[in-house]
């Protein structure tokens, strides 16, 4: 198993998760319940894994995640 990503974010854990699966990776999330139940130090930081032939998949898949979405041509701004 590989590692793609790290995070205390439930957002970013969740669209990750979502994201790996529509590429059709299998993707595993670990210490889920180490980092409940440290509570609100967020010390912990929750993983995502993916099975080593998925790897490069994956990380392709997850390379611009905390890039904002692009404009669509011919958008406005209010």
């Amino acid at each position: 198993m590989i590692e793609v990503l790290r995070t205390n974010d439930p957002v970013q854990l969740s669209y990750a998760v979502a994201l790996l699966k529509d590429a059709g990776c299998h993707p595993q999330v670990l210490d889920r319940f180490m980092s409940s139940m440290e509570g609100s130090v967020s010390a912990i930081q929750r993983r995502i894994l993916v099975p080593d032939d998925e790897g490069e998949r994956a990380k392709k898949t997850l390379a611009n995640i905390d890039d904002p979405p692009p404009v669509e041509d011919g958008a406005s701004d209010p």
